[in-house]
């Protein structure tokens, strides 16, 4: 059986895109900067398997090895660079419109709208740090049990909340409202639940965290596959960003380790998923958005320790796909996401050896490859480069 495992580092760009400029973002290059600011550093098997060939990047070995595929990178031809966006993309569609940002608060008229709905009061209504917010507003939330609203470079309406004072399934409920209301001029990317616990001045976000995102506003290669009557799996952020769309599976996880040993375990099982879709978060959420360079690199190292035994678990039709939906450089300036090309690594028995794919116009190239791999016809204007993988 045909399969494709797709796996996304989340936020792991790989140089500025031509347009930069108009995001604030010239001179972002996620990979290239981390590589540059940590000494010693190198990733053995992603370097293997064709990172350092993509790009210079004098850490990176720019010579294929024996164990090099297809390597290359893709431009995001939607206008954004946004995690939702990206990963549309990534399955077929191109949005033309970024969604909307809110850096100095979300309409009062909203607001009021929403503290209708909930019957209470909120605080905050701002771009924050989750982290910094829940320090800053913790105790009144406590006190006053008003919930926390914030957002944040990112297309995000996020609510804070202490476990003990407005409990998870309340908080999903909140969130399931602020969806409701937030379309149109308002349609944010998504919405967040942000749990968290503690004591004043040792508050902490626990992992009950959850997205509801903005339906792709089309039909996805996920659904597509699906209609067909075939398998997809979802693992880590996918089921949260295509809002349950298009797959007949899906298993959270806590952290990138917990979605490696995940995708093995399906990888490794007897069941007929056609796709297998992983997104590992903690480059871009954990690291990225914090501007630290050494998490973010301890991620990477983790990633890449793993990855022998993805590798090793594929059968012979299997292809694996790494790749990433945006940038998220934390050597950079700020806290956003940063625009950039995103890696493409091909891996597969029946891959060509050392094939430069070049720099693919958009990510939707991945998409129009999987369908054409799996047999399905699907309508979408990314262009497949399976010929030039496949041997035989």
């Amino acid at each position: 059986m045909k399969r494709v495992i797709i796996i996304v580092l989340d936020g792991v760009g790989i140089g500025e895109l031509p347009d930069a400029g108009l995001f604030s973002d010239s001179g972002a290059d996620t990979l290239g900067n981390v590589a540059r600011a940590i000494k010693g550093f190198h990733l053995p098997n992603l370097e293997a398997y064709g990172l350092g060939c993509i790009k210079k990047i004098k850490q990176l070995s720019p010579i294929p090895s024996n164990k090099t595929k297809a390597y290359g990178k893709c431009m995001e031809k939607s206008s954004a660079k946004d995690t939702v966006i990206g990963h549309w993309e990534i399955t077929g569609i191109i949005s033309s419109k970024p969604f909307p940002l809110f850096p100095q608060g979300f309409p009062q008229d909203f607001i009021e709208a929403f503290e209708k709905k909930i019957k209470r009061k909120i605080l905050g209504n701002k771009a924050a740090s989750g982290t910094e917010i829940i320090n800053e507003l913790g105790s009144e939330h406590i006190k006053t049990g008003f919930p926390i609203v914030y957002t944040s470079a990112d297309s995000v309406f996020q609510i804070a909340a202490h476990k003990d004072v407005i409990g998870v399934d309340e908080l999903y409920k909140m969130c399931s409202i602020a969806r409701s209301l937030l379309k149109g001029p308002l349609g944010v990317g998504r919405v967040i639940a942000r749990p968290f616990e503690g004591k004043e001045k040792g508050f902490v976000r626990t992992p009950e965290r959850k997205d509801f995102s903005l339906p792709p506003p089309q039909k996805t290669l996920l659904d597509i596959i699906k209609e067909k009557g075939l398998n997809t799996f979802g693992i880590g952020k996918i089921y949260d960003i295509f809002a349950g769309h298009g797959l007949t599976d899906y298993e959270k996880t806590v952290n990138n380790l917990d979605g490696l040993e995940k995708t093995l375990k399906i990888i490794k099982s007897q069941k007929d998923f056609s796709l297998i879709f992983t997104n590992l978060v903690d480059t871009d959420m954990l690291y990225g958005h914090r501007r630290d360079v050494k998490g973010f690199y301890k991620a990477l190292k983790e990633i890449d320790s793993f990855l022998p035994e993805i590798i090793n678990a594929c059968k012979n039709d299997d292809i694996l796909i790494i790749t990433a939906d945006h940038g998220c450089d934390p050597a950079f300036s700020g806290t956003d996401h940063t625009r950039e090309y995103v890696p493409l690594l091909v891996i597969g028995k029946k891959i060509k050896h050392n094939i430069n794919l070049g720099v693919r116009e958009t990510l939707a190239d991945i998409a129009a490859t999987i369908a054409e791999y799996l047999n399905i016809s699907y309508n979408i204007s990314g262009k497949s480069f399976l010929s030039e993988i496949l041997t035989g």
